[in-house]
């Protein structure tokens, strides 16, 4: 199983979008505090829509709490990278970690993943919204993991 983790994220909007990523597949959700916003489950759940239910969220209240119960290979997401996503081999049981909006991840918890990977970008431009980056690297992941299930027409 692949998962997701946002190392302190900024917004209550990303929070919820990848609360509704990881409950449309079916994906566990990390979230490492401190947020930068109040933690408001009204207003989150509101972010998160009608998916709050469904999503399997597990909160940590430091990286030193969510780093003694991890499991797998932690896989960074960053701009300070020069390895493409798209040249990287992921693995079950991977999780994929995506830094804060404002300033990413402290370089410490940086070196200290196992894989470092980013998106390739036009010239000139600084990141994508950090939910849709995952999103392209979550499917990635999914791609090379398992079978893609078989939906059938409506």
């Amino acid at each position: 199983m692949i998962r997701l983790a946002l190392y302190q994220p900024d917004m209550p909007g990303n929070l919820g979008a990848a609360m509704r990523l990881c409950a449309c597949l079916g994906l566990p959700l990390d979230v490492i505090e401190p947020c930068g916003f109040p933690w408001n489950e009204p207003k989150i759940k509101l972010a998160a829509m009608d998916y709050w239910d469904h999503v399997q969220l597990q909160r940590h209240t430091g990286w030193e709490s969510y780093r003694n119960q991890a499991t797998g290979r932690i896989i960074l997401l960053t701009t300070r990278s020069s390895r493409l996503y798209t040249d990287f081999s992921f693995q079950p049981g991977d999780t994929l970690l995506l830094g804060r909006e404002s300033a990413g991840v402290p370089l410490d918890i940086h070196q200290g993943t196992q894989a470092q990977l980013t998106i390739p970008m036009a010239p000139g431009l600084r990141s994508l919204n950090v939910i849709n980056a995952g999103a392209m690297v979550v499917g990635e992941a999914l791609r090379q993991c398992r079978q893609p299930e078989r939906i059938t027409p409506p």
